[in-house]
């Protein structure tokens, strides 16, 4: 079988209240029937002041799927810590961590957009003090015991039942992540297919004392919709996804290493780059069976403000059509 995920950032140009909430309200549900069909992981993000609407609060999605779903692992990826509270994040994720049954985990991000420090009022040339001090805090809040953090002793409860390294990974692209990773015991999960930062990583972990944990992206990451005909899902689907790959390549920087950033300006472009795919399910079935047991696909049902209809379609037919022929 598949290794199976969900991927939601709800976008949507225009932001019509009416749509995102049933937007909204058809992630959560689709996360249930991705439960109840076995899939690994659902992914939620963080991005704010977006005027497409970009979700700005992943903690509070994670805990509406968390509550629709049983055993379906929640991954905050990637939550951009400087721009919370540390120790509200604590209690928040504490919480979750409990009330799921250990089943959230959350990659700790820098960010890489200066308009969202400014919005927060938080200091765009001090980010990376800012991250190792709030992720200490983070740390030290979830040991239970009192610690100083900003001046004044804390203690904060309740504590989450999955150790911190069981919860926390740090997310970047540079060796200031793996520093902090290693330093602070936690896994780190690299935004692309880095290897030499893997090395780092585990020397780094060596002269600290702490043991190595890395999830390292692939090679090629592909997201992927299903529908029974591709070539006619382009032509009506296809800028969906396009404004997606745009905007999130308008946010790359030299610095920034992203696995699902697109250089394409038209949909064919995008296309032909294959970081955005649209299969028939009997496509995605020869897929995932000449790739064996590394098989993974990564549904990204509601992309670029995608009709709910047409991502229930990807959702249904990868469930009905797909994993049953892989079974």
């Amino acid at each position: 079988m598949p290794i199976s995920l969900l991927r939601f950032n709800f976008v949507l140009p225009g932001r019509d209240p009416a749509t995102l909430s049933s937007m909204y309200q058809a992630g959560i549900e689709m996360a249930a029937a991705a439960d109840e069909a076995g899939f690994m992981a659902v992914t939620v993000e963080e991005h704010h002041g977006v005027d497409d609407g970009w979700s700005p609060a992943p903690l509070t999605i994670a805990g509406l799927m968390l509550g629709r779903t049983k055993n379906i692992r929640l991954m905050v990826q990637a939550l951009l810590v400087p721009l919370n509270d540390p120790i509200r994040v604590a209690e928040q994720v504490a919480i979750l961590d409990l009330a799921s049954g250990g089943r959230i985990n959350v990659v700790a991000g820098l960010g890489y957009r200066p308009e969202e420090y400014a919005d927060a009022g938080a200091d765009w040339k001090g980010r990376g003090k800012t991250m190792d001090a709030y992720l200490e805090a983070i740390v030290n809040a979830w040991s239970g015991e009192e610690f100083e953090y900003d001046g004044r002793r804390l203690t904060v409860t309740p504590t989450p039942a999955t150790p911190a390294a069981g919860i926390l990974f740090v997310g970047g692209s540079g060796k200031p992540a793996a520093r902090r990773a290693a330093r602070l015991g936690l896994g780190l999960l690299p935004a692309a297919h880095l290897p030499e930062l893997e090395q780092y990583y585990n020397e780094q972990c060596a002269e600290n004392g702490t043991t190595p944990f890395l999830i390292m992206p692939p090679a090629e990451t592909a997201l992927t919709i299903i529908q029974e005909d591709p070539d006619k899902a382009w032509a009506e689907l296809g800028h969906h996804l396009l404004h997606e790959a745009s905007r999130y390549q308008s946010w790359q920087t030299d610095d920034v290493h992203s696995a699902v950033a697109s250089h394409a300006s038209t949909v064919e472009e995008l296309r032909a780059e294959g970081i955005y795919r649209i299969l028939s399910p009997e496509q995605a079935i020869e897929i995932c069976k000449a790739e064996g047991d590394f098989a993974t696909m990564i549904l990204h049902p509601l992309v670029g403000g995608m009709p709910v209809d047409k991502a229930w379609d990807t959702v249904n037919l990868y469930i009905e059509k797909v994993l049953p022929a892989l079974a």
